[in-house]
């Protein structure tokens, strides 16, 4: 169950998602958070400049390995718009990252494609504890997931 902090947290996340397909990139933010509560970064998706390497969870990683010390990182929560895909949970396992909280799955996020004719991506989607199994996760969170499923029928029939 999450806090009404952590709510705070992911409606951020799915503010900063929209504020990508604002600018013309996939509709995916994320939050890192301090043990105590304190946001230390966050990002949205920037893969519309032509590298798909460019997702916020994978972002979020790499500042929290050149910025942080691995018993912060440890203590440190990912929060999501969307569940990680394989890419995102290698590198949050292999910078040793706490939790993550996402607000829709990737079970969802496929199925929504699917149902708006979107072609499968070139990598296979997979629950983050497939890929990283030692990660404490939590999602989906129900009652954002309706936001999030909306700002991808907006970007996918835009484009």
């Amino acid at each position: 169950m999450v806090s009404d902090g952590e709510m705070r947290h992911l409606r951020r996340c799915v503010e900063l998602a929209a504020e990508a397909l604002e600018v013309g990139d996939e509709p995916f933010g994320s939050v890192l958070v301090t043990a105590d509560g304190t946001v230390l970064a966050e990002d949205h998706n920037r893969v519309a400049s032509g590298d798909s390497t460019r997702h916020p969870e994978f972002e979020l990683a790499r500042w929290a390995a050149a910025n942080m010390a691995p018993e912060e990182r440890a203590a440190a929560t990912v929060y999501t718009s969307g569940e990680h895909c394989p890419m995102c949970s290698a590198a949050h396992g292999w910078v040793g990252l706490g939790r993550i909280v996402y607000v829709a799955s990737s079970e969802q996020l496929s199925s929504w494609l699917t149902e708006l004719g979107v072609p499968a991506p070139p990598v296979r989607t997979l629950p983050i504890n497939e890929v990283a199994p030692h990660v404490e996760v939590e999602g989906p969170i129900p009652g954002l997931s309706d936001e999030v499923h909306a700002l991808h029928r907006r970007f996918h029939t835009a484009h």
